[in-house]
């Protein structure tokens, strides 16, 4: 799943194997390896790749269909649509983005639970 995966994230980027190669300091045909199955990623360049495409090294690997870390939270809150409607708005937010990311360490619930305190201070400041 890994060769796929990293051919789809490097085509939505409009890069070669060339480019991309040349973004992470290795070899194109290191890339053009990866690509065909001939070769697995050490650990190291694995995290240099997912940094790279925003995605986690689950989806990378195929052990996830969960891209992005955006797609987590919308997934959890997608039963409650007033928090839904919530997180559209906040999902383009700059200064929220890095909180964002690190929701794939947290459980649907702990999920809810932040876009609900975020809410909250929002609705309160928005009151004052």
């Amino acid at each position: 799943m890994f060769p796929k995966r990293l051919k789809e994230l490097r085509g939505d980027k409009g890069l070669s194997q060339r480019e991309l190669a040349k973004l992470l300091n290795i070899s194109s045909s290191t890339i053009a390896m990866y690509e065909t199955g001939q070769r697995d990623p050490d650990t190291e360049t694995l995290q240099r790749l997912a940094e790279f495409f925003d995605c986690s090294i689950d989806y990378l690997l195929g052990k996830s269909n969960i891209r992005e870390p955006a797609d987590e939270i919308a997934e959890a809150v997608k039963d409650d649509p007033e928090l839904a409607d919530f997180w559209n708005v906040l999902r383009e937010r700059e200064d929220l983005k890095l909180l964002f990311k690190q929701t794939k360490k947290l459980e649907p619930r702990e999920i809810k639970q932040i876009i609900r305190i975020i809410k909250a201070i929002e609705d309160e400041e928005g009151n004052t």
